[in-house]
């Protein structure tokens, strides 16, 4: 299918339906997608650039050996994505933006996500050990059964993020935030008992 050229600038681009298509070569830079289905989708040795996602479907989408950086995924549904397959710096040099989006059953192991944005997001079932999460913002987000180990939190925000389970004696959490109450949540790893 030839939907795309082979360079892509600042195209506007919507109600696609490329379920299952493969891409391969093809670079994005500043183009917006909006209410595009991406479920199964292989994009092969792809760059995207400063792009906008919104309200796409992009479920078992495979990244291989692509770049995607300084992208915003907004309002998407992203679910069973293994990040570790795109480029090696794919998420290091300019940090992607997911905000109320549903990343599910995703991997980023060992991956450089400094400064990454996971805001408002639901995460449940996703692998971030041994990455690299410094400064990350992840507020408002639902952790639920994700999975830290060895990860770098330093200085992340985790201020309102829920259901979090991370070993303070396994991660790196010099100056991470979290809010008051949920914090307690810390403690579940040092085998101790609360009494209320």
């Amino acid at each position: 299918m030839n939907t795309f050229l082979k360079d892509n600038f600042a195209e506007d681009y919507k109600n696609l339906d490329l379920n299952s298509e493969v891409f391969e070569n093809i670079e994005f830079d500043e183009c917006s997608f909006e209410k595009c289905n991406f479920s199964n989708t292989v994009f092969k040795s792809c760059f995207f650039i400063g792009c906008k996602f919104q309200n796409c479907d992009l479920s078992l989408m495979k990244v291989v050996n692509s770049k995607f950086s300084e992208v915003d995924f907004v309002d998407c549904k992203i679910i069973g994505v293994d990040w570790t397959k795109a480029c090696g710096d794919s998420l290091i040099q300019k940090p992607n933006k997911f905000r109320n989006s549903v990343l599910n059953a995703s991997s980023f192991f060992g991956l450089a996500l400094e400064e990454f944005t996971l805001r408002e997001c639901e995460v449940k079932d996703v692998d971030f050990r041994e990455a690299n999460l410094k400064e990350a913002d992840c507020t408002y987000t639902d952790f639920t059964d994700a999975v830290f180990f060895n990860t770098n939190l330093s200085k992340a925000n985790f201020s309102y993020a829920q259901n979090f389970n991370i070993d303070i004696q396994t991660n790196t959490l010099t100056g991470t935030k979290f809010s008051r109450y949920e914090a307690i949540r810390l403690l579940n790893g040092l085998g101790i008992e609360l009494i209320d």
